[in-house]
């Protein structure tokens, strides 16, 4: 793990002690489980459709039950973060997804099912929400990127094993209720690590509880630190919570706390309304679009992608905090931009320019065409397509072979856009907004900030994932590709005008990128502390240094309790 390694000067040590390391380990079981849950659908919901008859409106909403859910508890683990603590939240969820992952593995019928998805959803979004700014408080500032992107890649882990698993079930009895079993396992291991993982030493500063803030804050920094570092992080947690007094929403409306958390939930945003999740939870369903045969060939590719977006997230962690967080939204969001359209195009080949709302199944004239309406099959042995309650041919499929030239080119052209997007989504937009997101907020806001940005996030994958379909249906499957990558197109342009960069500071100097009238991509440094500041920070930055010199010091500077993530 050698893209844990620290290249700072700082007395912290190469690495982070190994009791960091079991701390983060347990808490990103509630990544997996995001992840998991998430991408188990796409496997299932094959299946799952010609058992139970299910039209395209009645899929999406299984799809949007999790999130719907997600909204929810992201909101709630938002409010109740700071009172009960981390432990509490993470513990609950634990629970929840247990207790879904059994709703959904028993149910006999379409709403029982939306219910279970929807219990799971509540899980997830606690989990999306609490899970980041656990890790960054309990994570040295030389290795918050790092170890707070390993949330992602436990994210990418959880939708790589989701499947694998569905690929092994696809063609088994009740298989796809085995597939929602296997999610209620992760959630029993994380309950049995919870009591010994510890408190955010800011949740027991809160509580008045120094003692032991200072016991766990001396475990996170290992014994090759001094004391006194480890009183300078109490230290500094206490100021942050003297200075920082925003206890309300309202306070959320205050210029110094707006500007921030509109490129918070813009990005969360952008994150989704790149189409992203839709990949993920249709990628079966798109490849099926695609020409590839069969559930089992679709699911089996699937795997493909879901591997992409755990190698590059894999990338983005051994990066991110030497290439930049702004650097890595700009390439990631271009990159997707030249996916979708390449995307688009092969859908071209395939299905071509047809809206999805004929009177008759004869005027579809590609199989792509005809297996996307819920009313028509496809014939091979004639060729044309027909209403699915047709006698007059045996060999009615939604299975698309490619046959010719043009349809193979872009049946393959299809899967490596798909590849090249998924590729490209990893390594910055996938992972850098929640990084963002966890430091350029103050500690009194942080979680009520971070619990509507995550919101924000989930109120649009609803959107979007409850969308999809229907619009492949009016707008066509190269459409709605073009218009996600319209959407994303924007989203470059506020990216370059409002999106700073973070790497390398201090969370109180974060939050200072945001002060005055002046863009935040204008001020790619910290402004400079006052006086009165300076002097609280044992003489390390004087007046007379200079910036570069302030900037190596901030770069060196092992405070973590500034390190507080979502």
């Amino acid at each position: 793990m050698d893209w844990l390694s620290s290249t700072s000067n700082s007395d912290m040590a190469a690495r982070p002690p190994r009791f960091v390391f079991f701390v983060v380990f347990c808490i990103t079981i509630g990544g997996l489980l995001f992840g998991y849950d998430t991408g188990v659908i796409s496997g299932a919901l094959v299946v799952i459709k010609y058992e139970w008859d299910l039209n395209s409106t009645q899929q999406e909403f299984i799809v949007g039950g999790t999130t719907l859910g997600a909204i929810a508890g992201g909101l709630f683990s938002g409010l109740f973060a700071d009172r009960w603590g981390r432990r509490v939240i993470t513990f609950l969820s634990s629970l929840v997804f247990i207790l879904g992952a059994l709703i959904m593995t028993f149910a006999k019928s379409y709403s029982v099912l939306i219910g279970g998805r929807v219990v799971v959803g509540l899980a997830v979004g606690a989990a999306s929400m609490v899970v980041p700014i656990y890790i960054g408080e309990l994570a040295p500032k030389e290795f918050r990127g790092r170890l707070v992107t390993l949330n992602v890649l436990a994210i990418t882990g959880g939708q790589l094993i989701a499947y694998l698993v569905s690929w092994a079930l696809t063609d088994v009895h009740d298989g796809w209720r085995w597939m929602f079993a296997v999610s209620a396992f992760p959630p029993a291991v994380q309950l049995c690590c919870l009591p010994w993982l510890p408190e955010s030493p800011r949740v027991l500063v809160q509580r008045g509880q120094d003692d032991r803030a200072r016991a766990i804050l001396r475990r996170i920094y290992g014994t090759k630190v001094s004391e006194s570092t480890v009183d300078d992080e109490l230290e500094s947690i206490h100021r942050s919570m003297r200075t920082e007094n925003a206890t309300s929403y309202r306070d959320l409306l205050r210029t110094i706390n707006l500007k921030p958390l509109l490129v918070a939930c813009v990005l969360q945003l952008m994150q989704q309304f790149s189409g992203f999740n839709t990949a993920m939870y249709y990628s079966a369903t798109i490849l099926k679009m695609a020409g590839f045969s069969s559930s089992k060939s679709a699911t089996q590719f699937s795997i493909a992608i879901a591997a992409t977006n755990m190698l590059m997230t894999i990338v983005a962690i051994s990066i991110i905090d030497r290439f930049g967080r702004r650097k890595l939204l700009l390439v990631s969001f271009m990159g997707m931009i030249i996916g979708l359209i390449l995307l688009g195009i092969a859908f071209i080949f395939i299905v071509g320019l047809v809206k999805i709302t004929k009177d008759t199944c004869q005027e579809y004239a590609k199989c792509g065409a005809c297996a996307l309406d819920d009313h028509c099959n496809w014939s091979p042995s004639a060729n044309l397509c027909a209403s699915k309650s047709s006698t007059l041919y045996s060999d009615l499929t939604d299975n698309c072979e490619s046959h010719s030239g043009r349809e193979k080119a872009g049946t393959w052209l299809a899967l490596a856009s798909l590849i090249f997007y998924v590729a490209l989504y990893a390594v910055g937009l996938g992972n850098v907004p929640w990084l963002v997101q966890s430091e350029i907020f103050a500690q009194g806001i942080r979680s009520k900030a971070g619990s509507i940005a995550t919101a924000t996030n989930w109120v649009s994958n609803f959107i979007i994932s409850v969308t999809f379909l229907t619009m492949t249906l009016h707008i066509t499957a190269s459409g709605t590709f073009w218009l996600y990558a319209g959407i994303l197109l924007l989203g470059l342009v506020f990216v370059f005008f409002m999106v700073p960069e973070t790497k390398g500071l201090k969370l109180e100097d974060v939050q200072r990128l945001f002060v005055g009238k002046s863009l935040p991509y204008r001020r790619q440094e910290a402004p400079p502390k006052r006086s009165s500041e300076s002097s609280t920070t044992s003489g390390r930055t004087t007046s007379s240094a200079t910036g570069g010199e302030v900037a190596n010091r901030l770069l060196n500077s092992t405070t973590v309790s500034e390190i507080n993530h979502n």
